[in-house]
């Protein structure tokens, strides 16, 4: 029997930002203010909660997206605090995937950094509702207003201020909520918890008018019975822009726009009422579809008494427990002893416990029901992006794609003995983390580990040593290259074998040509059953796709190109699978190593924030890195300076970008595209890498 439950009081929400825009510290005052915690944790003395990794401490950043539950008037608050450091930006990517809500926190001194750009573009992808926060209204330089704009203007967002500060800087003490029409102060020595409200003293009535008038005329838009009512001149009551904004913000028409400062606990009570009334509850959002075994689209409801559906969306390796696997569950209802399946690997799951998460603490629980997110312990098979299934049933829901790495370092066990260690540890490691890959290298048999950045390898290489207390080795960072192809060429691979009494033969004709930039690998078969039959076309595709993961310059794998079966033989009795792979490989390896093939490396987006004394010292360090500047803009008296720049030139930035500014510039970075190296350093490239 389905558990009886009221989905209207679930919110499902994560907490996205950039990187110090104090994501951590508005969780921590939240289940704070909810008694999740009875102390206030602090990022900067590596007491937060929701940081409870050693590496967060330490750095005073988010590595790893932690989940906790809280409850607020009656509301139950799944949050998901997420990483706002660029090289976990998969950690984001998989948490917007499950969530429903999601408050985005803004520096009320920084306004829009890039990585808050980049969060909000993947919670676009989602079609996430947002609430947005703007936090460190205490600092010196904040604006309330200027954010504002930055939000319209470079998210393309459309903000609706419901609150406006009293106060700045120093004199910050409250908020004006524009829908009760109250000045909400926040005491100091009950560190926030008792909330003062009160009328709207005389001096701010005209800015409240202002203000108020702002946001009828933006729900207007949205609501015709706000729009009569704001045309006729006619008060609107409080319940009426509840409901409004409620509509607006779900449609993704506007952002309510909250602010505060969580680090002086002032304005976290009304973010927390603006997640109930605001953001959605499982409810409101779209009945989840997916695919049955025939490809036919399946849709299941959020609803108890359906059939159980839910989506694994993040693993992670335990002291206590093998491993825990974080799932949202979509539809039905989940039970411990449970058997699900799990229609990616083909394979039955039993459910042998259910954790509510909090951090990395945990309280067991002996059910979940639709629109809930718990973790899981004792699943074998299931990876990352994984549908689990009622037994019986066959639902795949969509999967996640994750990017590919960009950079790599070769690491080898200290001694013999932790070489089982070693193996088995990158392997925990690998599958909690999607954006991590482990490769041998052909050539020396050295183990490649690669990541997203410098900082991602930095910090799996010190839990390698510290967590899983393994002695290793790691080498300098290395790039990784692609190779692809500039010209179309022809080829034939013909293997013809006598094995013993029985013959082997396959024949294939291939042509390649290259493709635009991201295109990837495209294989298509133009030849009739008469040249080739249709059992041998996916031994062929497999042959050809398995020879382009090692190019014809250096070994990196070949993409961008597309290749095409025009022809080919075969024998009656003596034609395989395994004569015509090695056929096709013959072939692919002749088209690519004849067609102009090229180097491509990773070309990264780079914002650099400098004071303008030092824009020219800036831009001339990015132009000797082969980089291109693709806009200066000015921040007050900060110049926004944007390039694109090879990944092989920025080991090291952040001490050359230091020293050059007196530490006074800041900079991030993120991946953009494969792009050709130049044929003069592709050269010297390939050279060193071959030992030349």
């Amino acid at each position: 029997m389905a558990t009886q439950v009221d989905l209207t009081g679930v919110r499902n929400i994560g907490i996205m930002a950039h990187i110090d825009a104090g994501k951590t510290t508005t969780t921590e005052r939240i289940i704070y203010y909810t008694g999740r915690s009875h102390k206030i944790g602090e990022v900067h003395e590596g007491t937060a909660v929701m940081d409870w990794m050693e590496q967060e401490q330490e750095r005073g950043i988010t590595i790893t997206s932690a989940a906790t539950t809280c409850n607020w008037k009656d509301t139950k608050i799944n949050i998901i605090d997420t990483p706002g450091h660029v090289d976990f930006t998969v950690e984001v990517e998989r948490s917007l995937r499950v969530l429903d809500g999601a408050i985005a926190v803004f520096c009320a001194v920084g306004g829009v950094e890039p990585q808050s750009e980049t969060v909000w573009r993947q919670a676009n992808k989602y079609k996430i509702p947002r609430i947005a926060f703007i936090n460190k209204m205490d600092r010196v330089g904040a604006n309330f207003n200027r954010c504002l704009t930055m939000i319209e203007e470079r998210l393309g967002a459309n903000p609706v201020a419901i609150q406006i500060p009293v106060g700045a800087e120093a004199d910050f003490i409250g908020v004006i909520d524009l829908v009760k029409e109250k000045m909400l102060v926040f005491t100091e020595h009950t560190l926030g918890q008792e909330v003062i409200e009160s009328d709207i003293p005389a001096e701010h009535i005209d800015k409240f008018t202002a203000a108020r008038m702002a946001l009828l005329e933006k729900l207007a838009d949205f609501d015709e019975g706000v729009m009569e009512k704001y045309l006729s001149d006619t008060s609107v009551s409080a319940t009426e822009i509840y409901e409004a904004l409620r509509n607006a913000t779900l449609e993704l028409n506007i952002v309510p726009v909250l602010c505060g400062s969580a680090f002086k606990n002032k304005g976290v009570q009304p973010l927390l009422d603006a997640v109930i009334s605001y953001l959605p509850s499982p409810l409101d959002v779209q009945a989840i579809d997916g695919e049955d075994k025939d490809g036919n689209v399946v849709t299941r409801k959020t609803d108890p008494a359906e059939n159980f559906a839910g989506l694994v969306f993040k693993l992670m390796s335990d002291s206590f427990v093998e491993n825990l696997a974080f799932v949202r569950v979509y539809s039905g209802t989940l039970s411990v002893g449970d058997k699900v399946f799990n229609p990616a690997k083909k394979k039955q799951e039993k459910i042998s416990k259910i954790l509510r998460m909090h951090a990395n603490k945990r309280e067991e629980v002996r059910e979940v029901v639709a629109g809930d997110i718990c973790a899981i312990v004792g699943l074998k098979f299931t990876t990352t992006g994984d549908t689990l299934c009622s037994k019986g049933d066959y639902i795949m829901l969509e999967s996640m794609d994750f990017p590919d790495p960009v950079i790599g370092v070769a690491i080898e066990p200290s001694t013999k003995a932790e070489e089982k260690k070693l193996e088995e540890s990158l392997k925990k490691i690998a599958l909690e983390d999607p954006s991590f890959t482990i490769t041998t290298d052909g050539d020396t048999g050295q183990t490649i580990i690669s990541g997203m950045g410098e900082l991602h390898l930095e910090i799996i290489v010190h839990r390698l040593l510290n967590e899983f207390k393994v002695g290793a080795k790691v080498g300098k960072p290395q790039v990784a290259y692609k190779e692809t192809i500039t010209s179309s060429n022809k080829a034939e691979g013909k293997f013809d074998q006598l094995t013993g009494a029985k013959g082997m033969y396959g024949h294939v004709i291939i042509d390649v040509q290259p493709l635009k930039q991201g295109e990837g690998v495209i294989f298509e078969s133009k030849v009739d059953e008469q040249q080739i039959p249709a059992a041998f076309i996916g031994a062929i595709e497999r042959g050809i796709k398995d020879s382009l993961d090692s190019g014809p310059l250096i070994g990196y794998p070949l993409t961008d190109i597309k290749v095409r079966l025009t022809g080919g033989s075969f024998h009656e009795d003596e034609s395989t699978d395994m004569a015509f792979g090695v056929a096709s490989s013959m072939a692919i390896r002749r088209a690519t190593a004849e067609a102009s093939p090229a180097l491509l490396e990773p070309v990264m987006d780079l914002q650099v924030v400098t004071p303008e004394e030092y824009i020219g010292d800036v831009i001339s360090d990015v132009n000797a890195k082969r980089g291109k500047i693709v806009g200066v803009e000015a921040d007050g008296d900060l110049q926004n300076v944007k390039a694109h720049v090879p990944l092989a030139e920025m080991f090291g930035y952040s001490t050359s970008l230091r020293s050059a500014t007196q530490g006074r510039a800041s900079f991030t970075m993120q991946f953009l595209q494969y792009d050709i190296v130049p044929a003069a350093k592709a050269e010297a490239i390939i050279k060193k890498i071959r030992g030349i």
